[in-house]
């Protein structure tokens, strides 16, 4: 279900990071949520423009379980 999502939002181009409406869709949750899991700092973020990217590595491998 999640490998599906992601593909979706990659599609043939290389992300390198995730917006946070991007891990609401993935995951299917809320914003409010996508932000409570940041603030756990389970994987990587950066502040770009005074917004969340979610370093896609970095997500990829909690998704995946790796962390």
């Amino acid at each position: 279900m999640f490998e599906e999502q992601v593909a979706e939002l990659n599609g043939k181009k290389r992300k390198g990071s995730y917006t946070v409406a991007e891990i609401q869709k993935i995951l299917g949750i809320s914003r409010p949520a996508v932000y409570a899991l940041i603030g756990q700092q389970l994987f990587r973020t950066v502040m770009l423009d005074n917004q969340y990217r979610i370093v896609k590595s970095s997500f990829d491998a909690w998704l995946d379980g790796e962390n």
